[in-house]
């Protein structure tokens, strides 16, 4: 993880110009990586289509996750709690906290993301997006677990929630 700078400029991103990614059930618009925001943040937007699965149970080490519900509703594990977030609900999870997220059942989300301290993150969401379209292989996102500070974990009480939908 790099040092928090000061010295960077203040960060403008465009929604028409924003880069963005996408898989079959959700789409990922890329706001702010950790080399523009001197380290501080990292933030991405996702939309997911009713029904879309976000992320599976995982846990980060070096970043606090904040979640911000812009519209629709996602359901999130929480160490061994589901909850769901509607829209104008804020979530922040810190580090070494075993969570998930999907689309609530019959739900559309809209949700804001945010890390900090930044990391090099938006290299991740593409490649996430390429396994999801098809385009490469989950063993390079287990492979990455340590780079991007993305660490799987078995959940029987998320699995169980995902079977229930």
């Amino acid at each position: 993880m790099s040092s928090i700078r000061t010295d960077f400029v203040p960060v403008v991103t465009r929604a028409a110009e924003a880069e963005t990614t996408s898989d079959p059930s959700s789409e990922m618009t890329l706001l702010a990586d950790s080399e523009t925001t001197g380290g501080l943040l990292t933030s991405y937007r996702s939309t997911f289509a009713e029904g879309a699965v976000g992320a599976p149970a995982h846990f980060h080490t070096r970043a606090a996750e904040m979640f911000f519900v812009i519209d629709g509703s996602l359901r999130v594990l929480l160490d061994e709690t589901v909850t769901v977030l509607s829209a104008g609900d804020f979530l922040l999870v810190p580090p070494h906290t075993p969570h998930a997220f999907a689309a609530a059942p019959g739900c559309t989300a809209d949700v804001l993301f945010t890390f900090t301290p930044g990391m090099a993150r938006f290299d991740y969401l593409r490649l996430l997006g390429r396994v999801m379209r098809g385009e490469a292989d989950f063993e390079e996102i287990k492979a990455s677990s340590e780079h991007y500070d993305n660490h799987y974990v078995d959940s029987p009480v998320w699995n169980a929630a995902l079977a229930a939908s």
